[in-house]
């Protein structure tokens, strides 16, 4: 069973604590949302999240594979948007599925244009295509609504949704306001 706990995890950086004693565990289907301020360690606790951060004190337990969204679509941005992806894809066996998660994002008529020439918010969704394109149980978004109008916010809403019914996981860090029913709040 895919899950993602995390017990008693501090995170100090730059010699400084951010947080400490954070205790959050995530089965299948469920989801926790990350607030407050700008500094406050909502992306350090994504990447202790995704393995890429040593906490200072605690443990991440993680069944299952994760996906993560940082600040940087993590996309050749030389490359055309479907190409770009492809990439990834080909890394998980999942080429076939590029063209259906670029129309979920609404980016299909964008897969010949180059990663650098798409706008704040095509790159977001470029960005979570690459995420959805993985089928990792386990979804770490950090800011993922950043650069998004409202319409792609509910996109956004919408594809966390059917991730946790077809029982993902989804910890989303974040400073705007997202609606994910059931989440659990971690306020830091």
């Amino acid at each position: 069973m895919n899950a993602l706990a995390l017990r008693g995890v501090a995170c100090l950086r730059g010699g400084r604590l951010l947080f400490e004693g954070l205790d959050l565990a995530l089965a299948p289907g469920e989801a926790a949302l990350v607030t407050g301020p700008n500094g406050v360690g909502k992306s350090s606790l994504i990447r202790i999240a995704a393995g890429l951060l040593a906490p200072a004190a605690g443990t991440v337990e993680c069944t299952g594979d994760r996906a993560l969204m940082a600040e940087a679509p993590a996309l050749d941005s030389e490359l055309p948007l479907a190409a770009a992806l492809n990439f990834w894809a080909g890394l998980d066996g999942r080429r076939e599925v590029v063209p259906d998660v670029l129309a979920s994002l609404d980016l299909g008529p964008l897969a010949q244009v180059p990663v650098r020439m798409l706008s704040t918010g095509q790159r977001r969704r470029a960005a979570l295509a690459r995420v959805v394109a993985s089928a990792a149980p386990i979804w770490l978004l950090d800011e993922p609504a950043n650069g998004l109008d409202t319409a792609s916010v509910a996109l956004l809403e919408g594809l966390i949704a059917g991730h946790r019914a077809a029982g993902g996981i989804a910890l989303v860090a974040t400073h705007l306001p997202i609606t994910l029913p059931d989440a659990r709040e971690v306020a830091l």
